[in-house]
This record gives C-alpha cells, structure tokens and sequence, in this order.
C-alpha cells in the first residue's frame, strides 16, 4: 500500500491546495499524516493560516476522521547541515560553513544535490520508525510542478556527475529505489484547459519512462453544466428558444430589457464552447487509462473548510 504521496500539476492548477486536503483525507482516525513542501513559498502556512513552517515537523490540523496533519517546509541549506551532521559529524563546523555562505554556494552550484537533500528529507520521514512503529502512516509531498518533477525525482541521474560512490550516491540510490517502490505513487492535478492537461500527458510519459508509478489524476475546479446535452447543442448554435429564456430571466426575478434576452443567449453559447472543450480534455486525460479523481470548483475560494470539503470528495 502506498505511503508517500507525490503531487504535481502545473502551476495555477491548485498543486498545494490538494495536497493539504489529500493530506486531511488520509488522516482517518488514529492516523497521524506529514505534510511536506519544498519550494520554500510557505504556501501550506497560508492554506492553513499558521505561522510560517520552520525546519521541524509541527502539528497543523486534524483530520476529518480524527488523525493528525503534521506539517515540514523543508529547507535545501538546513537539510545539507543535517546530512553534513548526520554522516560527517561536523556539528558546529557546519554552522561555520552556513555563516560564510559556502552551503548556500554549494546547493547553488550543484541543484542536482539540492534535488537529493529534499528528496532525503522526504526519504528520512517515510521511513522514520518510532518505538518500532512507523512515525507517520502517510506523507503527503507537495512537489515542484509538472515542468520540473521528472528532473526532481530523477536523482540517480541529478547526481551522476557529482559523486559516483559514497554516501551521497549510496543515499540516492536508496531514495530511488523507494520512489520506484509500492510505497510511492504521483499524482498528478490538472484543469480541464489545454496547457494543463498537455503538461499532465507530457509529465505521465516522462514518469513512467523512469519506472515511476502514476497514482491518480485529479481534475481540479470542476464545474458542472446547468444545461444538458440537448439545451448546450442548441446553446452552441444560439438556438435556444427566445421564450425559455425571457420565462427563465422572469422566474429569476429580473426585469426583462432590450437585448437582455440575445445577452443571455450569447452567453449561453460561450458556455457550451467552453463545455465542449472541458469534455474533449477530459476523454484526452482519460485515454492516459489511469485513475480519475474529479474535486469541484470552490466558488467563495479557498479557506478551511473548503479543505474539508475536498477532503471529504477524496474520502468519498
């Protein structure tokens, strides 16, 4: 069974957003959840309306079911300073090398390295064991977007030219292994619009060419239609009838005015072009074969409980 959760999309998609509500939805009763970011835009702190994340795991919510959201923004600099610790025991060395600036030069000039220490983190987290029991029945990582997530999980090869044995090859090829395991699965978030869903396709072929193992889709802000099938085909040809449309702005309460009637109208076929080519990038996504998970337009935005709320369409 899956226990960490990769979630992509392109930017704009609402990538974070269902992140932090997968996370509340694997948070079932007695569950306890790591939510983890690694862009270094706090974006989880301002979902939740919490001061910014530090470079420690701190509980952020509950979920649903009464499980635990814990929460890490993790830091490239802080993560090197732990590796250097942790395998070299340079302890208060490495903070002389932070002051100077040479871990920020290093993690500038090598992003490959980057890559490998907030991937690490993740590793770290995953794995961690407390008593003998896992310390989090799921992560949840809120990964860079579609454009950059091949390159992101493609550590072996981020790291080919850096160092081809020691603990830094030894470490990612321990955290590819796991991202290629049963444990792990991406998802992918989208919107029924042609460059998101071009970029899904796009990032699923590159995944998958990496042996990495696509969860689900998740087509975010979905609309639904108040019109059917036969109302959108008349809509698209601006052949709706004139006298539905005056009984339907009279039930509304309005008052009817000049070309109120052929404003609607002209509306109304918008919509139905717009509703077509949602449909035509849906079957594009579900010709990919894979797992569909539709979450629905949040009209007043997004607070907290709308992050119930899609949490509970994740649940359901």
């Amino acid at each position: 069974m899956a226990r960490l959760h990769v979630v992509t999309g392109k930017g704009g998609t609402g990538k974070t957003t269902v992140a932090a509500a997968m996370a509340l939805a694997l948070a079932e009763e007695g569950k306890r959840v790591l939510l983890v970011e690694v862009e270094g835009r706090q974006g989880l702190a301002q979902l939740f309306d919490v001061p910014p994340l530090p470079y420690s795991e701190r509980r952020i919510a509950h979920g649903p079911g009464g499980g635990e959201v814990f929460a890490l923004a993790v830091d490239a600099e802080a993560a090197l300073l732990e590796y250097l610790d942790m395998y070299y025991h340079l302890g208060r060395a490495g903070k002389a090398l932070e002051k100077v600036g040479a871990i920020d030069f290093v993690t500038t000039i090598a992003p490959g390295l980057r890559d490998v220490l907030l991937t690490g983190k993740v590793y770290e987290a995953t794995r961690r064991k407390v008593h003998g029991k896992l310390a989090y029945d799921a992560v949840v990582l809120d990964a860079p977007p579609t454009g950059r997530i091949a390159p992101f999980l493609n550590v072996n090869h981020e790291v080919a030219g850096l160092a081809k044995v020691g603990p830094i090859r030894n470490q990612a090829d321990a955290i590819m292994g796991m991202l290629r395991s049963d444990v792990t699965r991406i998802h992918l978030v989208t919107l029924l619009e042609e460059m998101p869903v071009q970029e899904t396709l796009d990032a699923c072929e590159q995944l998958e060419a990496l042996d990495l193992r696509i969860g689900s889709i998740v087509v975010n802000m979905v609309r639904n239609s108040p019109l059917d099938d036969d109302a959108l085909a008349l809509a698209v040809k601006e052949e709706l009838p004139a006298a539905e449309l005056t009984k339907g702005l009279r039930a509304a309460g309005l008052t009817i005015k000049d070309n109120l009637v052929k404003t609607l109208a002209t509306e109304a076929r918008d919509h139905a072009i717009r509703v077509g080519l949602e449909r035509e990038n849906r079957d594009r996504i579900d010709a990919l074969g894979k797992q569909v998970s539709e979450l629905a337009l949040q009209p007043d935005g997004i607070d907290q409980g709308a992050l119930f709320d899609l949490a509970e369409e994740f649940r359901g």
